[in-house]
């Protein structure tokens, strides 16, 4: 694996910081190079709100990242923002539930997973995030689902333990998604 860069953007309040947060620790946990760094919009929650993961089995020269190998995006702002920085053959994976319109570039891999609809199928809807991460390990495993799931076990907060099996059902939800769709 050379480096990988990913930004997962969003509105306040979609868990985009999270998500990235979580990627890292799976990362580190395995020992490899991560950065994590987020970037909050004028208002947390409603705002717009994205992190930039950085994974890498090197040194990793820069926090900076231009054109993401991958994105995750949570919200229409977020396709308009950055379906044109990723790079040829990059990934797009895109929350088709909050916006209607399909991805233009064809030099790249997307997805359109209604990443909403399926959290509200499952029972709850903020688990979008886990839905997209899910999808996008399927369709670029830059790490194992079960070192991911792993991550997030050891370290979400102690108040919200008892939302790790349907976390679980999320990710599962997106992977498969991806799979059967990609």
């Amino acid at each position: 694996m050379e480096e990988t860069s990913i930004i997962i953007s969003g509105f306040g309040g979609q868990g985009t910081l999270f998500s990235g947060q979580v990627l890292a620790y799976a990362a580190m946990d395995n020992g490899l190079e991560v950065t994590w760094i987020p970037s909050y919009g004028p208002e947390m929650r409603g705002g717009t709100a994205h992190c930039t993961v950085i994974i890498s089995e090197e040194a990793i020269g820069s926090p900076l990242v231009r054109n993401p190998d991958i994105v995750l995006a949570l919200n229409l702002p977020s396709v308009d923002k950055y379906e044109n920085l990723v790079p040829d053959d990059g990934l797009l994976v895109a929350n088709s539930s909050l916006f209607n319109r399909e991805i233009e570039r064809k030099s790249i891999r997307s997805l359109l997973i209604p990443a909403n609809d399926i959290a509200e199928e499952i029972g709850m809807a903020r688990l979008a995030n886990m839905i997209m991460v899910g999808a996008m390990i399927a369709l670029n495993p830059i790490l194992p689902l079960d070192v991911v799931k792993k991550a997030l076990e050891e370290h979400i907060p102690e108040r919200h333990k008892k939302t790790l099996p349907i976390n679980f059902t999320a990710m599962d939800r997106g992977y498969d998604f991806a799979l059967k769709n990609s």
